[in-house]
């Protein structure tokens, strides 16, 4: 196990440069204006349906669980895997970095993007159970299916599979355990590698027994995560209340004032919270990555407007819950900013801004409770990502591939927790971002059926 954390090492020191170079080309500012455009075309061609539908999204929060109808899940535990899998370590250290990095006002920018993502997971999931279609194993879902019979574009689909495969088995299993072994260490002393063994046995237990495994740890785990994290939240926002007001001054001067640039130069401020905002926005909700396609293909239901409408709930629970209390909370307690008159501080960034924020409200407590969400979020996210690699690769080599997978997977949580991953972290983006351009030509070919299955709806 040593040798192999020595050669991620010393892939890390030779190749982290570079490959994070080709990540922010890929996944630069055009990359990220076509996944706004192709969000407001969507908005636009389903009649606006998030904001049309959204209370019907609450009303379906727990859905009807059709027992004849096939797939392994019922639409709650399809829910809360989908939601699992989201809310990963990115939405605490990954808010708080954009934050950091571009200011307040990037939280305008992941709502605004959160606004018009509703519309793209809305379809990527009607698309994932309108086109899923028997396995060897059970149901498999995805954009690899859609695009093979919904657009004729079987090469397509095998691309996107292969690609969105690799980064699943490439990258979740290092960041997610990295993430968690960083946070546990630095607050608890736990030694790292005990941390990855830990990690690694609680998945093999979890995801070895399949998608109906994931969906039963899954819908305890999601609600619990999200509800601890909420409470602290709120504590320190009432901790901070008076500190509120002035927190939207900023969100909004730093993302649409001119004046308030923080470069020096005009406008320069607006452009890096743009810029980190949609980013970090569009990692933290996944929309566009095509993976809500799987899950939701998963669920015994035969409505795929249902599950629809499950996708809207999933990206404003992100983009609008958990994302804010992590950037609001850094923000109201001015963690996110270095006090000029303190010599020899340090700027807190990731997690370790969120960990100071919530301490600052709860002395004693509040790092350590955001040590306990960090654990449960990467979790989560490191289990619901399994099962979307294992669909990919299930498409390319058959059912065969699945057990040695999960067991290779399981065991790369290990090596993920006590490595070096920026390598990982830039090949993460880089294999997220190429997994994207395959998924959108197959929901902008196929928006036109979600449309149709929309206005059935409507006049059924």
């Amino acid at each position: 196990m040593t040798g192999i954390t020595n050669l991620i090492d010393d892939l890390n020191r030779s190749f982290a440069g570079p490959i994070g170079r080709a990540s922010d080309l890929v996944f630069g500012p055009w990359t990220i204006a076509l996944l706004f455009a192709v969000g407001i075309f969507l908005t636009v061609r389903l009649g606006f349906v998030q904001f049309r539908f959204f209370g019907a999204s609450v009303r379906a929060f727990f859905g009807v669980d059709e027992a004849k109808a096939k797939g392994a899940l019922s639409p709650f535990q399809t829910f809360m895997t989908a939601l699992g899998a989201t809310i990963g370590t990115g939405n605490i250290a990954g808010v708080a970095t954009a934050i950091v990095t571009g200011g307040p006002g990037a939280l305008f920018w992941i709502w605004a993007w959160g606004l018009i993502a509703m519309a793209v997971k809305f379809t990527e999931a009607v698309l994932g159970v309108y086109y899923r279609r028997a396995g060897e194993g059970g149901l498999l879902a995805g954009p690899m299916i859609y695009l093979a019979d919904g657009l004729k574009m079987p090469r397509m689909g095998w691309l996107y599979a292969l690609v969105a495969g690799v980064a699943a088995l490439t990258t979740t299993p290092f960041t997610q355990p990295n993430s968690i072994a960083d946070v546990m260490n630095s607050q608890w002393g736990v030694p790292k590698l005990a941390i990855g063994v830990a990690l690694a046995l609680l998945c093999l237990i979890t995801i070895v027994g399949g998608v109906k495994s994931i969906g039963r740890a899954l819908e305890k785990l999601s609600p619990l995560k999200v509800i601890l994290y909420l409470t602290g939240g709120a504590i320190v926002l009432m901790t901070h209340a008076a500190e509120i007001p002035a927190a939207f001054s900023m969100i909004f001067q730093g993302a649409l004032n001119p004046s308030a640039a923080l470069g020096g130069t005009a406008g320069f401020g607006i452009m890096v919270a743009m810029r980190y905002g949609i980013a970090r926005g569009i990692y933290a909700n996944e929309a566009g990555y095509g993976t809500a396609a799987m899950v939701y293909g998963a669920a015994r239901s035969t409505q795929p407007f249902h599950q629809g409408l499950n996708a809207i709930m999933e990206v404003f629970i992100v983009s609008f819950v958990t994302s804010s209390i992590s950037a609001l909370s850094i923000i109201v307690t001015g963690v996110w900013k270095i006090d000029p008159a303190c010599q020899g501080c340090t700027q807190l960034t990731g997690a370790a801004a969120v960990a100071g924020a919530f301490e600052s409200a709860m002395p004693g407590v509040g790092g350590s409770l955001v040590t306990v969400c960090v654990f449960l979020f990467g979790y989560t996210a490191l289990t619901g990502w399994s099962y979307y690699g294992e669909q990919c690769l299930e498409y390319i080599f058959g059912r065969r591939v699945v057990l040695p997978y999960r067991w290779i997977y399981c065991a790369l949580v290990v090596v993920g927790a006590t490595s070096k991953v920026d390598l990982v972290w830039n090949w993460g983006d880089l294999m997220n971002s190429l997994q994207i351009f395959p998924n959108l030509v197959g929901i902008i070919g196929l928006s036109g059926v979600a449309a149709k299955i929309l206005r059935d709806r409507q006049q059924a």
